[in-house]
Parts: C-alpha cells; structure tokens; sequence
C-alpha cells in the first residue's frame, strides 16, 4: 500500500488524517458506525437523552425581567460573532474550573461556555466531585435545589445505564467518557446584573472499553443560562437544554475503544473565552 493509500487530504488545508486498517471483534470496529437495529440499544440510548436533559434541564424560577438589550439579536451573522476578543477571560481558576469573569456580557458568555463544560464532565456522574463543581458554578441561592434535583437524577440505576458502577465509577478496564465542547456563545437578553446565555455545543458519551455496550456516541445540543452577577463573579441561576443545532453526520472512520480511552486520557480541555 503506498503512502497515498494510507492517507488522505483534510479539508484542502494540506494536513492528512490517516485511515486505520478495520479491527474484526472490536466493539468500535474501525469500520464507519451505521445506525443500530437493535430496539433495546434504541431504547436505551433514547433513555439516556432523556435522564440527562432531565438532569441538567431546570425551569426558570427568578423573576425573567432581563431587559432585551443583548446586540445581534435576530440580526444576520457578522464577523465580529466568532472573532476573538482579545480580552483575558478570567483572573482566577477554583479548582479545575476557571472563575473570576469580566461584569460584562462578553464576560458572562465565557463563564456559560466554561460552566457548560463543567457540568457536562464525567466527574457529575460522582456525588462528591458534582457537589464540589455545583458549588462553584451555581448561585448560592440555587445551590440547594440543583442538589436535590441531580441527586435524585443521577442514580445508581442511571449509572448502571450508561455502564458505570453504582457509584459512578468506570468499570476495571474501561474509560468513561462524558465531555461538552462549546462551539459558540449568543447573549439573548442582558442586564447589569443579569445576563441569558445561548451555548451550542457538542458532547461525547459513553464507555470506552472492549466489552462496552455503551460505545462512545456524539451529539449536539444548546444550552441556555441565565448568570446572575453574584459576590464579583458570574453564577448560574438556571439552565435548560434542547437538541441541536446538529450538523450532517461526516464520513469519518469510527476509532477502536483503546483509541478512544487514550485520547480521552491523554487531551485536555481548554478555558473557554468570547
């Protein structure tokens, strides 16, 4: 096989990505991923969707008096809209998590995308490290309820769902994987002291493991968080979720689960910024 063979060019921007021979018996295959027949793989990955939004999808229970003030609203795109800004995202870090944001909008769109990333980490699936992620990003005075409400959502029956043991942990052998990945950020209704965020983003989910029946699985979803400026730093006061944006699935070829498990282990995440 010549070097051509083995790899292809990428977008027309002169970098190549390489295509790996098809792995027989492993559950990623190497071969492109086709939709699955099986009604209860079907059923399971709908039940999934579903206990997640739930999770994390909260109705809105502040008073909604956020004036429209946010600029582009409704306007076509500009290319100021993906332009970086320049401006240091954050002062601070808690822990993993970046903190210390700009009282602006612009500051408010870096901590939804960051917070975003927080909440959708495989680490929420443990009650000791969501505890300790939800009192960083969430408003003191939400801190009670978005308890309550996750506890009761991510259950030792849940993680058995998604093929974690009882108490969130990962079985010997296998990597769990749970990553959001902001794509971009839109301000939809601003206040000085209280800014709604729109964040669409992509997500992984699911184990990376030989005998997973749970492979590793994309999807695109929004976002929406309302901030609320809080003791010098932006906080979430509520969030909800909803399907897509999703783009057309691409022709890449699906990689094996020692791929997945040593690129999940071996990349890591970046501070967000708008």
């Amino acid at each position: 096989m010549s070097q051509d063979d083995d790899h292809e060019s990428y977008g027309g921007t002169g970098q190549t990505r390489t295509r790996y021979p098809e792995r027989p018996g492993d559950v990623y295959g190497g071969a492109r991923r086709t939709p699955r027949s099986s009604s209860r793989s079907l059923v399971t990955v709908v039940g999934v969707i579903v206990l997640l939004i739930a999770a994390i999808a909260f109705a809105n229970r502040g008073d909604d008096t956020s004036d429209s003030t946010a600029t582009g609203t409704g306007s076509e795109p500009r290319s100021s809209s993906t332009a970086p800004s320049g401006t240091k995202p954050v002062k601070s870090t808690s822990g993993a998590i970046p903190t210390g944001y700009a009282h602006d909008a612009q500051g408010a769109q870096s901590a939804a995308a960051n917070y975003a990333v927080a909440l959708g980490a495989a680490d929420m699936f443990n009650k000791t490290q969501r505890d300790a992620i939800l009192q960083t990003v969430i408003a003191p005075e939400r801190l009670a309820g978005f308890r309550s409400t996750l506890d009761s959502a991510y259950t030792p029956a849940f993680n058995k769902t998604v093929g974690l043991n009882d108490d969130g942990s990962a079985p010997a052998g296998s990597t769990f994987v749970s990553r959001t990945s902001p794509i971009g950020t839109k301000v939809t209704a601003s206040a000085q002291n209280s800014v709604t965020v729109e964040v669409w983003c992509s997500g992984l989910l699911g184990m990376a493991g030989e005998n997973s029946t749970n492979p590793v699985t994309n999807s695109w979803f929004t976002i929406t968080m309302q901030l609320e400026w809080v003791s010098g730093d932006w906080k979430v006061a509520t969030q909800s979720q909803k399907e897509g944006p999703t783009p057309v699935p691409g022709d890449d070829q699906a990689s094996s689960a020692d791929e997945m498990a040593k690129a999940v282990d071996e990349y890591g995440g970046f501070t967000y910024a708008r």
